[in-house]
């Protein structure tokens, strides 16, 4: 009878032992985790302006263009709303572009490739990301369209807003007030 009490208690306490140990690797994971993963993008938001999640996805957008500024390489994004606008051919022609149309600017710092054989200006560290949205109610004192801007910190892989509130590219874009605000074209494919 003892060797059958001393078998359980030996097991209660290897089982005892086993949840202890699987909780304690749970937790661990859990706050590791966290400590180790990157902070959430679409946390991020303009103060009384537009969050980085009203443009969750982005990343998936169709290209309308790109460009090159100074030192910076851009590439212009769009939703599919207003894809379908510029495809009709709506961009330029005094028509707005449809609420819920948006736009992603993202902009890095160029360098030059060192594999391609010839002098090629590529992608390096992320700077920021512009964004736009068009709503034409909510953002009725900016011409239909609200702005922001989230700069990048590379070294936290975090993103910060820019300014406050949705105006913050809306003097830039008055330029191309009968362009319905936007300045890119959507080039030929």
């Amino acid at each position: 009878m003892s060797k059958m009490l001393s078998f359980l208690t030996r097991r209660r306490m290897l089982m005892t032992s086993a949840v202890a140990g699987a909780t304690i690797v749970a937790v661990l994971a859990v706050w590791g985790g966290n400590a180790i993963s990157a902070p959430d993008k679409y946390a991020v938001k303009v103060p009384d302006g537009l969050a980085f999640s009203e443009f969750r996805g982005f990343e998936d957008w169709s290209t309308v263009a790109v460009s090159q500024a100074g030192s910076m390489i851009e590439v212009i994004l769009a939703n599919p709303e207003m894809i379908k606008a510029y495809r009709a051919g709506e961009y330029g022609t005094g028509k707005h572009f449809p609420d819920g149309a948006k736009m992603a600017k993202i902009h890095w710092n160029a360098k030059q490739s060192p594999e391609a054989p010839s002098p090629t200006t590529v992608p390096d560290t992320l700077n920021n990301i512009d964004f736009m949205a068009r709503d034409s109610k909510r953002f009725s004192d900016t011409g239909g369209w609200g702005y922001a801007q989230f700069d990048y910190d590379s070294a936290s892989n975090t993103f910060s807003p820019l300014g406050s509130g949705h105006t913050c590219g809306f003097a830039c874009h008055t330029i191309v007030k009968a362009k319905d605000y936007v300045f890119t074209s959507y080039g030929t494919r």
